[in-house]
């Protein structure tokens, strides 16, 4: 089952400790936006899965990412959200492992319910059919001295 969530509100997600970030919902739209993102666009045939990984996280977050907390410069001010600040974010690598599992990565997959079909009632395996044919007798050897 897909669970719908008709909400148009943005989230906060607390990516480490003292850093959250406000997203707005990760609709189709804004995933199809990232993926025409001209930095997706110049990225050569030879580029690596890590590159690419990069520069869709990026082009999401900056269409996603609305307002921010624990943000700042070298001397602690506190900076506003801007294009060249999110890409800088994520640079970081855990604030990429972040943003990649608690948001981008519900674009990418869909939460299945596991109640689709119910378990064996006698455990696992119980409905399962064999697959395999029964062994046969070992087969006759010449005798032994």
């Amino acid at each position: 089952m897909i669970r719908l969530n008709l909400s148009n509100r943005p989230e906060w997600l607390d990516l480490l400790p003292g850093l959250r970030v406000l997203v707005a919902p990760l609709t189709t739209a804004l995933m199809v936006s990232a993926r025409a993102d001209p930095l997706i666009d110049d990225l050569s045939e030879s580029s690596n899965q890590e590159d690419m990984a990069l520069a869709m996280a990026k082009a999401v977050a900056r269409r996603a990412v609305l307002d921010w907390e624990g943000v700042g410069d070298d001397d602690g001010n506190l900076v506003p959200v801007s294009p060249a600040g999110i890409d800088a974010l994520l640079e970081i690598w855990p604030v990429f492992e972040a943003f990649q599992a608690q948001y981008v990565a519900r674009g990418l997959m869909l939460d299945a319910e596991k109640n689709a079909s119910a378990p064996s009632p006698t455990g696992p395996s119980a409905g399962a059919t064999a697959t395999a044919r029964p062994a046969q007798a070992p087969a006759r050897t010449a005798p032994q001295d």
